[in-house]
């Protein structure tokens, strides 16, 4: 049996494997695959100490330093469950079932995608779902906007001093979203918003040229070269549904300890409440949650 098990290899599960392997923990990192959102990620300009890298850069400097720590994460083990058992947890995967004493599941979100025609094809090749992330890569162009809710407004309002002319393609008949980034944005000149515009096609071959969307059953392209596609995240929990409490988006419910509803099971990052979908964020609730299951090791061997 492990000290410790933690599923999912982003930035997150890195973070709590380096500083386990430095505690001298007896633990194992699973993952589906190793990286998490740096396989999604363009430039990166907002990670403290690291003036600009790329998702691709920075999974590599991640995985040396993981390689140096004498870490080698167990890839292809996509965690099905965990269950109970006497004396710890059993995390059950494709290749079998693994025993710790405490786990830290870190096993991110996915963005949520409008599954039209070009998505795929183009994305980081100005399809995008970060907006802070990715924000600047847009500067003086014109871009579209999919979403009416906060995170979609939030990102008119980050991005608005970069683009030149933002578009917010709402397939609603009005924003959801919080009054005041409402009001922000009527205020923005350089902000439109199309409601009740339903995004069927994403154009271009080599990067995006533009967007397609049909309102009052007409078709319309606006000529753009980025599209933010802002309509959520949905947190990889569905493993744990039954097991863990999770609010109505999914997320597992923790403290600010990182505790979830299971003494002894921890969450962190993308896929617990209170996300921000930052990678800084991440990274240091990762650092967090090792640090509070180490402690929850501690207590269990104090135990009588």
């Amino acid at each position: 049996m492990y000290d410790l098990i933690i599923i999912g290899a982003g930035i997150t599960g890195q973070t709590a494997a380096i500083y386990a392997a430095r505690k001298r923990m007896k633990f194992l990192l699973l993952a589906r695959e190793i990286g998490g959102q740096f396989l999604e990620s363009g430039a990166i300009f907002n990670y403290p100490g690291i003036v600009k890298t790329t998702g691709v850069e920075f999974s590599a400097i991640m995985e040396e330093q993981l390689a140096f720590n004498g870490i080698s994460p167990r890839e292809g083990e996509e965690a099905r469950g965990i269950e109970r058992i006497p004396g710890g947890f059993r995390v059950q995967c494709a290749g079998g079932g693994y025993e710790a004493k405490a786990v830290i599941v870190a096993t991110g979100a996915r963005a949520r995608k409008l599954g039209v025609p070009g998505e795929d094809r183009l994305a980081r090749r100005g399809v995008t779902y970060c907006s802070i992330c990715d924000g600047p890569l847009f500067a003086g162009m014109d871009i579209a906007i999919v979403g009416g809710g906060n995170s979609a407004l939030e990102g008119a309002i980050f991005t608005k001093d970069i683009a030149r002319k933002i578009t917010l393609v709402d397939i609603g008949p009005s924003f959801i979203a919080h009054e005041y980034l409402v009001e922000n944005i009527a205020s923005s000149p350089n902000v439109e918003a199309i409601h009740g515009a339903n995004t069927v096609e994403i154009t271009g071959d080599a990067s995006v040229t533009g967007l397609v969307y049909e309102k009052d059953g007409a078709r319309h392209t606006l000529p753009v070269r980025g599209v933010i596609v802002e309509i959520g995240r949905v947190p990889n929990t569905e493993f744990v549904d039954g097991f863990l409490d999770r609010n109505r988006q999914g997320h597992i419910i923790i403290d600010c300890w990182t505790r979830s509803s299971v003494d002894g099971v921890f969450a962190a990052g993308d896929c617990a409440s209170g996300q921000e979908y930052q990678y800084v964020i991440a990274a240091g609730q990762g650092c967090m949650a090792l640090l509070k299951a180490s402690r929850y090791l501690a207590n269990l061997k104090g135990a009588p």
